[in-house]
């Protein structure tokens, strides 16, 4: 996809309400991606709706139409076994703060969503699936899959990876303090915002790792989070 390419290319990846929110541009579809852990993919299974959340891996020069996000889980997830079959979304989300207006009514949050849609594939070149779970397990902590044994044939057989678009996306953006009527800011309630973030702490060593350091990656992904 050139650089330019817009968010919400189609009818359909177009936000709809409160538009004052949406993102044009794609760096602010990489910011969403870059600060968040987990995805929910939602997908209908049996007939059913369901939103699961998992982890992802992101290739911005992927093979797909804008770049390419990879998921991943068992063989046996009906999830991943239905979901070529049909157009599904992922959505992420990363909250920033709580907003605390003089009513009720105007309470929000302070966030960063993204949605993508599209018609997921399932990864089978030896290649490209590889590659994928190296940036499933990067993206956690960079530098993860780099100080690791490769993933053994009875692993790769047990695990499914599906590979989305990132052409149809859609990202919304709320910040800043609350938007109270007029009346309310002159009646002097109090209003504001909590801050939040995803906060990491002390790295803990598996017992069955006695003495064994705690890798420099490991220790700059959690000094990263704190």
């Amino acid at each position: 996809m050139e650089p330019g390419t817009p968010l919400s290319p189609t009818e359909r990846s177009s936000p709809r309400r409160e538009k004052e929110r949406a993102r044009s541009g794609r760096e602010s579809l990489d910011d969403v991606l870059a600060a968040s852990v987990i995805c929910h993919l939602a997908v209908v299974v049996d007939g059913v709706p369901l939103a699961l959340p998992t982890v992802f891996g992101v290739d911005p020069d992927g093979p797909d139409e804008g770049g390419t996000v990879y998921l991943h889980g068992s063989v046996a997830s009906r999830s991943l076994v239905q979901a070529p079959d049909q157009d599904v979304s992922v959505t992420w989300t990363v909250l920033d703060g709580m907003v605390l207006a003089r009513s009720g009514f105007n309470h929000s949050m302070n966030y960063r969503s993204a949605v993508v849609i599209g018609r997921p594939r399932v990864v089978a070149e030896p290649g490209e699936l590889s590659h994928a779970l190296d940036l499933l397990v990067d993206h956690v902590v960079p530098g993860r899959a780099a100080a690791l044994r490769r993933p053994t044939r009875k692993e790769l057989a047990a695990t499914t990876v599906l590979a989305l678009p990132l052409h149809e996306a859609s990202v919304k953006v709320r910040e800043g303090d609350p938007d109270d009527e007029p009346e309310d800011v002159a009646a002097g309630y109090w209003a504001g915002v909590v801050p939040l973030r995803l906060r990491a702490g002390d790295v803990v060593t598996s017992a069955d790792a006695p003495g064994t350091a705690v890798p420099a990656h490991v220790a700059a992904r959690a000094d990263e989070l704190r």
